[in-house]
């Protein structure tokens, strides 16, 4: 449900990670009183004091705390990933929809995830993890254009050693690069799901989002089962502005999680 706050509540920045050059993992915890609880796929609305502010999928839910990985891209992204332990922002939310994992339980999972599309299913994946005995195998599924782009490159060889099956690949590898080269989908066949009882997780650019839909459902996956999370530039968070609108859905109100059944149609509307 889409929460409506007007004003943004003030978070306290505790912890922060360097995951590539340009993008950084920050912890927040409530200074007066926290907001309601947020799901996995659920998005805030994060100001940096004085600035702006901008849409910023949880990658992370502990509590109160709330895990957010930022890219820097433009003024606002710039000034929240340069934050420091000890500073504060302003938190809107929760907004949008989740992953609602919980409706998988006793099926294979496929997570694909291409660059900063890692961050929002990082939630998917350390929910699982959690409760293993509640899902059938993990696969997740990585690419990024170089390798300095990955992201959680320690956290995803503990998911590894935790039992889930991680394929990771880049499009430009490096001379020190050892792993698989190409687009993520050509690691589907590599996966180890039964496409008949699989749950599957999208994010990322949408020509990949499509192209792995469109494998999965050849393969045997129910489109009703693909969940994918779509992007359109969000400026109020609460339906209110229009600047998100994809055909039908308002994507701050309706989104950003939604089945490929209802999202193949809409990506095909170009943006703006």
């Amino acid at each position: 449900m889409t929460a409506m706050v007007a004003l943004p509540s003030p978070y306290r920045v505790v912890e922060r990670t360097d995951d590539t050059l340009n993008t950084a993992t920050i912890v927040l915890e409530p200074a007066n009183s926290a907001l309601p609880p947020f799901s996995p796929g659920q998005f805030a609305m994060v100001y940096a004091f004085g600035i702006g502010d901008i849409p910023v999928s949880v990658s992370g839910i502990h509590g109160h705390r709330l895990t957010h990985t930022i890219r820097a891209v433009g003024a606002v992204s710039s000034a929240l990933h340069g934050v420091r332990p000890g500073q504060m922002v302003g938190v809107r939310g929760p907004f949008g929809t989740g992953w609602d994992l919980p409706r998988s339980r006793g099926r294979d999972l496929l997570v694909v995830a291409g660059g900063i599309g890692l961050a929002p299913l990082r939630t998917v994946v350390l929910e699982a993890l959690a409760e293993p005995e509640l899902y059938g195998r993990l696969n997740v599924l990585i690419g990024a254009r170089a390798p300095g782009e990955l992201l959680y490159t320690a956290q995803t060889r503990s998911w590894q050693a935790a039992g889930a099956r991680v394929l990771v690949a880049v499009d430009r590898p490096d001379e020190a690069w050892t792993g698989d080269v190409g687009v993520v989908t050509t690691m589907l066949d590599r996966a180890t799901f039964d496409p008949e009882e699989t749950a599957a997780f999208l994010c990322g650019p949408e020509v990949m989002i499509r192209a792995t839909a469109r494998d999965l459902v050849h393969r045997g996956v129910p489109p009703d089962r693909i969940r994918v999370a779509l992007e359109r530039t969000m400026h109020c968070g609460t339906g209110h502005c229009g600047h998100c609108q994809l055909g039908p859905l308002l994507l701050c109100r309706d989104g950003p999680v939604v089945s490929w059944t209802y999202a193949e149609s809409l990506l095909a509307v170009r943006e703006l």
